[in-house]
């Protein structure tokens, strides 16, 4: 089993900046490639980025690319999402997600998650 906990979400004014980070336990956890996802009101969850399980390889959707950057730290056990440049669209509960695999951009293909953190962005 892998807990995870996700913090950092809160409310901000569009074109600010906020910062959430993934704390990891339970397993090795550089055995997982971890992913963050977010789910709108009324909407599916979608990827948002991904990173490989030593962080060399990295995933953004096209709708952050430039905005959001993932990150890890293995000594750690966290892995961080920074967003910047924030939109009224982006706001969303924020998920973590860790996969025993590669990076992927389904939900179905990431076995843990965290309870989410609410992101708000005001217009």
């Amino acid at each position: 089993q892998v807990q995870l906990v996700e913090s950092g979400g809160g409310l901000v004014q569009a074109g600010g900046s906020l910062s959430l980070s993934c704390a990891a336990s339970g397993r090795t956890f550089s055995n997982y490639a971890m992913g963050w996802f977010r789910q709108a009101p009324g909407k599916e969850r979608e990827f948002v980025a991904g990173i490989s399980r030593y962080g060399g390889g990295t995933s953004h959707a096209d709708s952050v690319k430039g905005r959001f950057t993932i990150s890890r730290d293995n000594a750690k056990n966290t892995v961080a999402l920074q967003m910047n440049s924030l939109e009224p669209e982006d706001t969303a509960v924020y998920y973590c997600a860790a996969r025993a695999s590669y990076v992927g951009t389904l939900p179905s293909e990431y076995t843990y998650w965290g309870q989410g953190t609410q992101v708000t962005v005001s217009s």
